[in-house]
């Protein structure tokens, strides 16, 4: 049985600026747009392939990852990646182009991918008992107060010193954590480990199609093909046929891995931390927040800057209340596991988030400081920072510590999967609202003759703000009251499609209330079949994992 042992929090510091290392990456390139794009002479979009070039990476390859920290020792695999890392971050600061840019971005999403389950894998490795589940809660709070810090420092130094100088701080960062990392204990690999590679391909294609097909959603189309898809099946969508197949490809991988694990050969993730309906709620709960958070991240940027027409920086000031209640209730969640049960709490959160959703609904206007909206990100933070620790505890807690890695693995799936869902869901609903309020005003709007509608395409506009929409019908036929009964459409419509999809959202935070209600009645409770496989009692009568 594990011992409640006090240890040195040196070691969480490093994981932590490990943790904040990538979320700084990421954040950095988001608040970067105009930058790169004005070195490089190229697209706005292709600094978004550079986005998905490296979550695409994270997603596919981090269930191989964890085998290889399993193989090779979390604590050398941890410097090796986290070296990686920081040289793709000296790249990016000296990228002459953006190829270079894209194959920075895939080496740094290959070094993530198997840096994120050593996290997991460090922290059973230097903490036990209490302290390991003060970690954890740590280790989520870091990735939530790093996104506060990276939209502020990279958001003001992108616009003051240039781009380039934060990917060298991010580089020089790597290089100081490479330096601490001497302070971890050594966390020792089984080299015997093999990797199944048809497992591997498997959940990495099923992951890349689900997260292609989702991100695509909205620009080729729910259902029919719209001009912008690449192809078309009998006049289809490919974005909705790549999510089925991804889905049937995931639903392969898993009856391979069964098959494997009860053959007693190697599987790519053990399947034991998922087989009890307790373990799988604690999935399906994390990833129901993931993609609700995700969704809160889209909408929120998208309000600010088309909405209210702000700078990057003035959105990054707005999501603070979101991002520092999250990172107060990852940290602080865990004084309240030994007395509530995790299906309360997880209950709880869900409900402040429905509540918090319907309330931004209801109050959105162009007026950002509206102090019921400022409340709403704060609430929906608390229930997204209790949700994160309080998941990722009773997933770590219920399995034993060489099992760390993979609980991290199916983490860092379930996120970047969330994170794909969440943002194309919302892109989905407040685009597809904002066509059909649209097109209803226009069809019964007579100061807009056919003709202009045609001309203009009025009916099928995407989201965008008035001043951009005013500039483009002030080079058209249209008379300047039909430019303004346009721009007035286009005003309402917006703010309609965002409360409606904020009550949506809303609706779906209530659907994950009861079964969050499956989780364990206690932290301890899950922690008894570790502590008895670990006293000499088997987790489950399958063959054991190799």
């Amino acid at each position: 049985m594990e011992t409640d042992v006090r240890s040195s929090w040196v070691p969480m510091i490093v994981i932590g600026m490990a943790q904040i290392l990538m979320v700084f990456n990421v954040s950095t390139l988001q608040v970067s747009i105009d930058g790169i794009v004005s070195s490089f002479g190229t697209p706005a979009t292709t600094v978004g392939t550079a986005i998905v070039a490296y979550s695409l990476v994270v997603a596919a390859f981090i269930m191989v990852g964890a085998r290889i920290s399993a193989r090779f020792g979390g604590e050398r695999v941890f410097r090796a990646t986290v070296l990686s890392f920081g040289i793709a971050m000296g790249v990016m600061a000296l990228s002459p182009g953006a190829p270079i840019m894209i194959g920075a971005q895939l080496l740094a999403g290959a070094s993530a991918a198997v840096l994120v389950p050593t996290l997991v894998v460090l922290i059973a490795g230097n903490y036990q008992g209490r302290q390991k589940a003060q970690a954890l809660g740590w280790l989520g709070g870091a990735q939530a107060m790093g996104l506060v810090l990276a939209f502020l420092i990279a958001g003001a130094l992108a616009t003051w010193v240039g781009w380039r100088f934060t990917f060298t701080l991010l580089a020089l960062l790597a290089v100081g954590i490479f330096w601490l990392s001497g302070r971890l204990r050594p966390v020792g690999g089984r080299a015997a480990i093999p990797i199944d590679g048809v497992g591997a391909a498997l959940a990495a294609a099923g992951i890349v199609l689900i997260s292609v097909g989702c991100s695509n959603l909205t620009d080729w189309g729910l259902l029919l093909a719209t001009p912008k898809a690449p192809f078309s099946v009998l006049d289809m969508s490919p974005a909705p046929m790549m999510v089925v197949i991804g889905v049937f490809l995931l639903e392969a991988f898993l009856t391979w891995t069964r098959r494997r694990r009860n053959a007693g050969a190697a599987t790519l993730v053990a399947l034991d931390v998922l087989d009890t309906p307790k373990e799988r709620a604690a999935l399906f709960s994390m990833f129901a927040i993931g993609a609700l958070g995700s969704a809160i991240t889209f909408l929120i940027p998208l309000y600010i800057q088309i909405v209210q027409e702000r700078s990057s920086f003035a959105t990054a000031i707005a999501i603070v209340p979101f991002s520092l209640a999250s990172f107060a209730a990852a940290v602080l969640i865990v004084r309240l596991q030994d007395r509530l049960s995790p299906a309360r709490i997880a209950r709880v959160a869900f409900m402040l988030m429905a509540v918090s959703l319907a309330s931004l609904g209801a109050v959105i206007r162009n007026d950002w400081g509206d102090g019921v909206v400022i409340a709403s990100m704060f609430v929906a933070g608390l229930g997204e920072g209790a949700l994160i620790t309080l998941l990722f505890n009773v997933l770590v807690s219920a399995s034993p510590r060489e099992l760390a890695g993979d609980v991290g693995s199916l983490r860092g799936a379930a996120n970047n999967l969330a994170a794909g869902v969440g943002t194309a869901l919302a892109s989905t609903l407040v685009v597809g609202v904002l066509s059909t309020s649209v097109h209803r005003e226009l069809v019964h709007d007579t100061r807009i003759p056919d003709t202009l509608k045609a001309e203009l395409g009025l009916d099928s506009i995407s989201f965008v703000g008035n001043d951009q929409l005013h500039a483009f019908l002030e080079r058209s036929r249209a008379t300047p009251g039909q430019v303004d009964e346009a721009v007035r459409i286009n005003t309402e419509a917006r703010l309609l499609a965002l409360k409606v999809t904020f009550f949506a959202l809303a609706g779906l935070a209530l659907l994950a209330y009861f079964p969050a209600g499956r989780l364990p009645t206690s932290v301890r409770a899950a922690n008894a079949r570790t502590e008895q496989e670990v006293s000499g009692v088997p987790r489950s009568t399958s063959t054991p994992v190799a």
